[in-house]
C-alpha cells in the first residue's frame, strides 16, 4: 500500500481512482496465480529474483526518461535497505504459502495485516486507537483463524506463512511511511527492484553453488521464462495502479476496495485451479472483510473530527 499526496480539487476523480485500484485488486492475484502455477517448477530464489528484477527493468528507464528523484543517501537509504530486505522476505513468504494453500485462503490470511498494522501503529507511533478498533480486530483476527484452522489441518505450518506475509508487510509499511515523504513513489519502487536483485544474486549463486534446491539455478524453457516474465510485469503494474489511484481519490476511498481482492482471488482460485474455500474458511473470510472495512471506516470517521485548537 502506499500514501496518497494532497490532492487539488480539480485533480480529485475519484470514479478514475477506484477503476485504477479496481486495476489493482485483479493484477494482484493474477501474479500470485503465476507465482503459484510456477512455484512447482522453478526454484523459488529465482521466483522472487526475476519478480524483482523485472521490476528494475520496466521502472529504471521510466525513472531516467522522467528524470523523477531516485538517490537516496544516509538515513533514507539504511531505511531503503531494511524496506527492501522486508520486501524480499515479504513476497518469498507469500509465494511459498502459495505452493500449500489455495489462492484465496492465501490472500484472505494475509489480509490480517490491517489488523496488526493498527496494533503496531498504537505501540510503535502511539497513534490513539480506541476500543471499538481494536474489538474489530479481535474479531477480525478470529475471522483469519477460522480461514486458517482447516488448512492447518490439512498442511500443517505452512498454513501460518500468509500470517508471516502479514507481519513483514506490516514492517514494511512502517518503514515506507518514513520514506514515503521525502521520495518519489516511482523511484522508490524502481530503487527497490534494483536493489532487491543485486542482494539476491550473490544468494542464489552461493546457493547453487552448495545444491540448495531452493537456490539452485537453472535455464527455463521459452514458455517458463514468459511466465516469469509476466509476474513481474503483473507484479510492478499492480503497485504502479495502486500508487497512481492514490492521485486521483483520497486513501479512505479507496481503502475499503482492497478487500475486493478476496473475492478476486476466490474467481481467479476457482476457474485455474478449481479451488475454492470450505465452509468454515469462507465464514472467517466473511468476518475478515467485515471487520477490515469497519476499521477502515472508523479511521474515515476519526479523520474528519477537527483537532480542538489549543487556546491562544
Amino acid at each position: 500500500m502506499s500514501q496518497s499526496a494532497t490532492l487539488s480539487p480539480t485533480m480529485d476523480r475519484p470514479v478514475l481512482g477506484i477503476m485504477l485500484m479496481l486495476g489493482f485488486c485483479v493484477l494482484a492475484p493474477m501474479g500470485d496465480a503465476l507465482a503459484k502455477i510456477l512455484g512447482a517448477v522453478v526454484p523459488l530464489g529465482l521466483l522472487v529474483f526475476v519478480r524483482f528484477l523485472v521490476q528494475a527493468a520496466i521502472l529504471i528507464p521510466i525513472v531516467v526518461t522522467t528524470k523523477r528523484p531516485w538517490r537516496l543517501r544516509g538515513r533514507l537509504f539504511r531505511l531503503m535497505v531494511l524496506r527492501t530486505l522486508l520486501h524480499i522476505a515479504g513476497i518469498t513468504a507469500m509465494f511459498s504459502a502459495l505452493q500449500f494453500l489455495p489462492l484465496a485462503d492465501a490472500v484472505a490470511i494475509a489480509f490480517v495485516m490491517p489488523f496488526i498494522m493498527l496494533v503496531l501503529g498504537k505501540y510503535i507511533l502511539n497513534e490513539d486507537v480506541g476500543m471499538r478498533r481494536f474489538a474489530a480486530c479481535l474479531v477480525g483476527f478470529i475471522g483469519t483463524l477460522l480461514v486458517i484452522q482447516p488448512s492447518f489441518v490439512q498442511v500443517g505450518w505452512p498454513a501460518l506463512l500468509p500470517v508471516v506475509v502479514a507481519f513483514v508487510f506490516s514492517f514494511f509499511m512502517l518503514v515506507t511511511r518514513q520514506l514515503a515523504k521525502d521520495t518519489d513513489p516511482i523511484g522508490l519502487q524502481a530503487v527497490s527492484g534494483l536493489l532487491a536483485s543485486t542482494l539476491m544474486l550473490p544468494v542464489l549463486l552461493v546457493g547453487n553453488a552448495m545444491d540448495i534446491p531452493a537456490l539452485s539455478l537453472s535455464m527455463p524453457d521459452t514458455s517458463t521464462l514468459w511466465m516469469l516474465f509476466a509476474i513481474g510485469v503483473l507484479g510492478t503494474g499492480a503497485h504502479l495502479l495502486m500508487t497512481w489511484s492514490l492521485r486521483f481519490a483520497p486513501s479512505a476511498t479507496l481503502a475499503p476496495m482492497q478487500y475486493l481482492e478476496i473475492p478476486i482471488a476466490t474467481a481467479i482460485g476457482w476457474i485455474i485451479f478449481r479451488d475454492l474455500p470450505n465452509t468454515m474458511a469462507s465464514v472467517g473470510i466473511c468476518i475478515t472483510i467485515g471487520a477490515g472495512v469497519y476499521v477502515i471506516l472508523r479511521e474515515r470517521a476519526n479523520a474528519r473530527i477537527p483537532t480542538p485548537e489549543a487556546p491562544a
